[in-house]
């Protein structure tokens, strides 16, 4: 079996070494005739990967490429490339500078130019670029990796983000006052800053993000892992692999994250949370608290063009940012009434979902190690044992921190008490449906625990929570499954902070 390219980003030392590589050449081949493009993918999705094989076409070095589509389909011109990536510590803007001049110094050297070494780092762009161009008699190409780094790193301290935001614009909007010199720009990166003006400058350049012939340019698809990798896989549970794994949608094929797919290979078959863990989202977190977002909405969460289109740095939505870091992914895709786009959203498999809302748990409630509560509380539902799950509950609620209801007005409202359920349960990886719609109303959430369906009402009060579930007859809509059908009114008294009433019923 060939050996994994587990942490190289480089295509020439993947294929020298023959290591399993997926050709995406075929992608890169259709993008080449073009000129300016943008994709965003979440982080450890290969873009590098990606953008060092387009660095390698341009340099025209053919015979790297023997065996894979593009080797007898391409004239292999070489072109000069400057390579811009971003890394290191970007936690200031005399930081961002020094990355910035520091990089561009390297890319002189590597091609042997000689510019008057300006601390205006756009000056100094500049005049590599054309000088670059001059040397060799030829357009360049310009190959940007992480543009949004410098930002995504200082979200949590504003006043340098929108610095970084500045110092970009000014030095991207370079390759439009050079595009006589240009024959090729690609950029990557997690986010679309469009409505920051970092792209304003550059007005020119087509974001590929959710164009359906490049849905696969990143990550590996079921037929990677049911041709190439099938040996790699032999006598894994396949079925839970993509579970697990698979899921993320840029409207095209479903593919898997290259990073997670890598690990569980080597590490013999053992399920964690391989990408999750290697950015823990604490900035969104924070903003889901300050916003009060009701979780169970991620369940069913619909959004519109600004899913691309990206937001304010000053007033950050939540769901494209979401989207773009790779937490939530397209479920589908409407024309509506308008005659444009919905984008219907959902947690893209199963590590996002356990990892990401084990993470949610410790920032709603302050507890660092739920495990204990939530296996009592997923034995609870195994078993349908309803005294356990109101102990557990009731115990879960008395342990979050009287600091948490007094900084805001969480404890007033039935969402935050629903959040922190759906967090709890959405960490087993259940089928949860969250506003389930039947024709005589929404249900709050529906959870399926094996053979058993629980309907799930909350109320702030003494409003009888069970009875709405009885009277607009919830079950109805899954008499037909086959299953046990329990029916669970919870309550919650704003004044103690905890569970009134938990009644329920059998279907």
């Amino acid at each position: 079996m060939k050996k994994l390219p587990i942490g190289i980003s480089t295509l020439k030392e993947i294929l020298e070494k023959d290591m399993l590589y997926i050709d995406k050449t075929k992608m890169a081949l259709d993008l080449i005739d073009g000129k300016y493009f943008f994709l965003s993918r979440p982080r450890r999705f290969g873009k590098s990967l990606f953008l060092n094989t387009l660095h390698e076409i341009f340099k025209g070095n053919k015979e790297l490429f023997k065996g894979l589509y593009i080797y007898d389909k391409y004239n292999f011109t070489s072109y000069p490339v400057i390579k811009i990536s971003f890394g290191g510590d970007l936690r200031s803007a005399d930081a961002i500078k020094t990355h910035l001049l520091a990089t561009l110094e390297y890319n002189q050297q590597q091609l042997q130019i000689e510019c008057k070494r300006d601390e205006n780092f756009a000056i100094f762009f500049q005049e590599l670029i054309q000088e670059t161009s001059k040397k060799y008699n030829q357009k360049v190409v310009v190959l940007i990796d992480e543009y949004d780094k410098a930002i995504l790193d200082n979200v949590d301290q504003m006043s340098v983000a929108i610095e970084a935001k500045e110092i970009l614009k000014s030095f991207y909007s370079v390759m439009k006052e050079n595009d006589r010199y240009l024959r090729f720009v690609f950029l990557t990166g997690v986010t679309k800053f469009a409505k920051v003006s970092i792209f304003s400058g550059l007005n020119n350049l087509e974001d590929i993000t959710l164009y359906k012939r490049y849905a696969t340019i990143c990550g590996y698809t079921q037929d990677d892992l049911d041709t190439s990798f099938k040996k790699h896989l032999e006598g894994s549970d396949r079925e839970k692999v993509k579970t697990w794994y698979n899921g993320y949608n840029f409207n095209g094929e479903h593919v898997y994250n290259p990073f997670d797919i890598l690990l569980f290979i080597r590490n013999e078959f053992t399920y964690r949370d391989y990408w999750f863990a290697t950015g823990t989202p604490s900035f969104l977190i924070k903003l889901m608290q300050q916003k009060n977002y009701f979780l169970p909405q991620l369940e069913n969460l619909k959004s519109d063009a600004k899913l691309i289109d990206s937001f304010s740095l000053e007033n950050m939505a939540l769901e494209p940012i979401l989207f773009q870091a790779g937490y939530l992914t397209i479920d589908k895709i409407v024309e509506n009434e308008f005659e444009t786009l919905d984008y219907y959203l959902r947690v893209p498999n199963k590590e996002v979902a356990v990892s990401l809302n084990t993470t949610i748990i410790t920032f709603l409630t302050d507890n660092t190690n739920p495990l204990e509560l939530r296996t009592k509380l997923f034995r609870a539902l195994n078993s349908a044992n309803f005294e356990l799950l109101e102990e557990t509950l009731i115990s879960l609620f008395a342990s979050i921190p009287y600091n948490n209801y007094v900084k805001n007005t969480i404890g007033d409202y039935e969402g935050y008490y629903a959040s922190v359920i759906y967090a709890y349960l959405s960490s087993f990886g259940l089928k949860i449906v969250a506003e389930d719609v039947t024709n005589l109303g929404r249900i709050d959430l529906t959870i399926t625990v094996h053979d058993r369906i629980y309907i799930l009402e909350f109320k702030v009060g003494k409003e009888d929570a069970l009875a709405q579930i009885k009277a607009k007859k919830y079950h109805q809509k899954y008499l037909s499954e086959e299953k046990e059908i329990y029916l669970l009114g919870i309550n919650f008294d704003d004044k103690v902070r905890n569970i009134s009433v938990l009644a329920w019923e059998r279907v």
